[in-house]
């Protein structure tokens, strides 16, 4: 765990959760595993549990509790999740996954009635939203994996005599994770009531809140879901193999990379170097409306895949018209590849772009070696590896020819080592995200009085309009913030907004270079 990355984890805690949760957080994730009285001890406080945090039952009978970093940093990604889910199931889909990733684990009745109630305020006047329609979104999410049930306490017998296990042992059939409870959820969507209405319904809602105590709990009460954030980054992984197939070929094999890759998404785990072998048959079969290719058109696509140096698709056999997968590693140690190069040219220039995609070609290289492949003048091709072997992008292998190492008689070897070079820039993306933070946090903390000033203006103006206030009241309450107060505003908003939209581009490119050097560790 490096610096960089508690450093994040902390700014992430306590921006999305408070200083409570971030003096917690981060204390585990300094110390690692701590008893619950370590932490009280030490901090004076607990940590709410939001899937941030895993226990442990120890052999000397108390339970530890650990911080995971990594599911810490995973909260920069929330609001791709989001989008993701809009994109692909509108929103009621986007406000299943919201209110998961908010609440970390919710049944299926609370999303649903919560998410019918915030669809229906959206609505114009008249119109709601039908709970059979949430969760009939809600279904397919289970059915494609992006949402799951969260691992339950076992039944076991109860005895009089055995006295309850500090921690209970959380257990889930794998073939239960994604089953969805037969629920009969009948109603609609409610809208919140005006400050009038409240007060005339006052005593009515007392005798339905009385009656609610007395009524049975709902049927799919203690079973809880979660966002199922690895099949989340299955999804980016594959959108990120087929727009590098529609860049290096065309649209139509990219078409068929996407087709192969969403016969098999559900059967494939997110760790698997391969997806299942599929025959020309089912590719064909399975490919969109759109594409009128024909079978032999198919068979082309996929040799020429097949035959590509990149190696994204390969052949598996001849049965059924030829088997292909999808090579889901080396894709991923293209796509890092391509964003080291990328960064490279951006901060060395093209002429260092063309030695560093060299060295990646020719494996080993000596200096002069460099200078007649690259066609750069010796001094010139001498600075630039320097300046990249002094940034760490290159590294230098000296192969001596005697044992005392000698320089007169030693071989030196400039390299790329890939996965060395991948995690020294995702070291400085987790530097550049905190950096990032750390500015909206002081440019918000500069304008606070004009925000909340904005604010309470706003709030003001809104229940003038509710009360049918005329126009030139309401006028006269917009002039409470001058023009230059409007224009320091629209700055503020123009600067935080470039800031959030620079930490998702980072986090794309840290998501690019997590995922390539996950695929090369050897799994146990």
């Amino acid at each position: 765990m490096t610096q960089a990355e508690i450093k994040l984890c902390s700014l992430l805690l306590q921006e999305h959760f408070g200083e409570i949760v971030e003096k917690i957080g981060t204390y585990l994730i300094r110390t690692g595993s701590q008893p619950l009285r370590m932490i009280v001890s030490d901090t004076g406080l607990l940590l709410d549990q939001h899937n941030l945090v895993t226990y442990q039952l120890q052999k000397r009978g108390f339970v530890e509790y650990e911080a995971q970093c990594k599911r810490v940093l995973r909260i920069l990604r929330y609001p791709r999740y989001i989008y993701t889910a809009k994109t692909l199931y509108n929103d009621t889909g986007e406000l299943i996954v919201e209110e998961l990733l908010l609440n970390g684990k919710m049944t299926m009745s609370a999303v649903v009635r919560k998410v019918a109630d915030r669809l229906t305020e959206t609505m114009e006047d008249g119109k709601t939203m039908d709970y059979a329609d949430v969760s009939n979104t809600f279904v397919r999410l289970a059915d494609t994996h992006f949402v799951q049930r969260c691992p339950l306490v076992p039944e076991t017998p109860e005895s009089p005599e055995a006295p309850p296990p500090p921690a209970p042992t959380l257990v889930i059939d794998e073939k239960d994770m994604y089953v969805v409870p037969r629920l009969n959820l009948v109603g609609k969507g409610k809208r919140r009531r005006s400050c009038d209405e409240e007060e005339n319904g006052e005593h009515k809602a007392k005798k339905q809140k009385q009656d609610g105590e007395s009524s049975e709990p709902p049927p799919d009460d203690g079973i809880y879901w979660q966002v199922n954030i690895d099949r989340f980054h299955q999804h980016f992984r594959d959108q990120g193999i087929v727009s590098a197939v529609a860049n290096r070929m065309d649209q139509t094999s990219s078409e068929i990379v996407r087709t192969m890759l969403r016969m098999s998404e559900v059967t494939t785990s997110s760790s698997a170097p391969y997806t299942q072998p599929l025959s020309s048959n089912e590719i064909f079969r399975s490919l969109p409306a759109g594409y009128n290719i024909v079978k032999q058109v198919l068979d082309q696509y996929l040799t020429l895949l097949a035959d590509d140096p990149l190696e994204f698709v390969g052949k598996s056999g001849d049965s059924g018209g030829g088997m292909y997968t999808v090579n889901l590693h080396k894709a991923l140690a293209s796509l890092a590849t391509a964003t080291l190069e990328s960064v490279v040219e951006e901060r060395f220039g093209s002429r260092c772009a063309r030695i560093f995609r060299l060295l990646l070609r020719k494996k080993h290289l000596e200096q002069k070696q460099v200078e007649d492949f690259a066609m750069i003048p010796a001094k010139e091709a001498k600075d630039m590896l320097y300046k990249m072997l002094s940034e760490n992008f290159v590294a230098l292998q000296e192969i001596p020819k005697t044992p005392d190492h000698a320089p007169s008689r030693t071989f030196y070897l400039y390299t790329v080592n890939v996965p060395s070079s991948a995690r020294m820039l995702l070291h400085r993306c987790y530097k550049s995200v905190a950096n990032l933070i750390e500015r909206r946090q002081y440019e918000t903390k500069e304008n606070k009085r004009l925000l909340e000033k904005s604010q309470r203006v706003e709030a003001i103006l809104a229940s003038m309009q509710a009360t049918g206030a005329e126009d030139a009241q309401l006028q006269e309450i917009e002039e409470m913030i001058t023009a230059p107060e409007r224009q320091q505003l629209e700055n503020l908003k123009r600067n935080v907004n470039k800031i959030d939209a620079s930490e998702n581009q980072v986090d794309e490119t840290i998501f690019v270079l997590e995922s390539f050097i996950e695929s090369t560790v050897k799994k146990p």
